[in-house]
This record gives structure tokens, C-alpha cells and sequence, in this order.
């Protein structure tokens, strides 16, 4: 029993602590994986004087390849008016790794793309569905976040990113 009180306490508090990360809008730091298999802090892309959107998808989600398909249309411009990253962050499982390489391939998508295949970050956030997007400022704090993708989405996302710049 005390083993489960234990547990029990110890949910509480990470669960806690998500909320408390998320109450002042700031990211969570977690590791996660490059596609290389090195281990890095989301920290480590954030808060550097630059907006960052921060993309949650995976291989099986359409609706994720598309928001990501037609934000790489507009990457080129964004980054030049607005000096912003995109990272992709897949939340694909060890076997559905094996299919991520060859869609950024196809998809000549120009992002950072990272994995969280045990959703420790998803968790971190408190999100249950995908695609999941946000924007970070300059200071890596969360100033817009949605769920879902209908076509026009991405002017959204751009207008978002031209009030930061103003």
C-alpha cells in the first residue's frame, strides 16, 4: 500500500508541476531525440531573440502532414519577415520511427524535426491530439497554441507571428 501512496504522490506532482510550467507559459525542458539518435533539451531551441513554432505530428496523421506541407510554403518567407523556426516534434513510436526519414525526405520539409516517441513532452503539455502547434516568443513563452488542421490555419499562424514582430 505504501508503494501505491507513493506513486500515487509522485503523479501529483509531475502533473503539478505541468501545470505550473504552463500556468507562466513557458515550455516545459524535456529530452528528446534528433533523428540521428542524439539526446537534446527542447530548451536548447528556444527562447534565442526569435519566434519558434513547434509542431506536434506523426507519420499516421494526415491532417499533420498537410499543416506541415503547407506551413513549408510559406517557411521561406516567414523566415525572412520574421526571423522564425519551425520544429517538427513526431510523437511516432519506435517502429513508426522508421517511416519519419523518408517523409521529410519526399516532403523536402527544411525543418528542425525531433522525436518524442514516449510522449514525455506531449504529456508535459497536456495535449491529447494532433497536430498540435505553438508559438514561442523570443523568450521561449507559449503566445498561441491550437489543435487540429483546416486549410488557412497557416495565415493564422502568420498572423501571430506579424503581431509579435510589431
Amino acid at each position: 500500500m505504501n508503494i501505491f501512496k507513493a506513486f500515487f504522490t509522485l503523479s501529483i506532482v509531475i502533473a503539478m508541476s505541468s501545470f505550473v510550467a504552463l500556468e507562466n507559459n513557458t515550455f516545459p525542458s524535456v529530452k528528446l531525440k534528433t533523428l540521428d539518435g542524439k539526446s537534446v533539451d527542447i530548451q536548447d531551441y528556444l527562447g534565442k531573440d526569435k519566434p519558434v513554432v513547434v509542431s506536434f505530428w506523426a507519420s499516421w496523421c494526415a491532417p499533420c502532414k498537410r499543416e506541415l506541407d503547407a506551413i513549408a510554403d510559406l517557411y521561406p518567407d516567414w523566415q525572412e519577415e520574421y526571423g522564425v523556426e519551425v520544429i517538427a516534434i513526431t510523437i511516432d513510436n519506435a517502429r513508426g520511427m522508421a517511416k519519419v526519414p523518408g517523409i521529410i525526405e519526399s516532403k523536402q520539409w527544411d525543418y528542425t524535426v525531433l522525436a518524442d516517441t514516449k510522449q514525455d513532452l506531449q504529456r508535459a503539455l497536456n495535449f491529447q491530439t494532433i497536430p498540435q502547434t505553438f508559438v514561442l516568443d523570443g523568450n521561449g513563452e507559449i503566445v498561441y497554441s491550437h489543435n487540429g488542421y483546416n486549410p488557412g490555419d497557416e495565415v493564422e499562424l502568420e498572423d501571430v507571428l506579424a503581431k509579435m514582430k510589431k
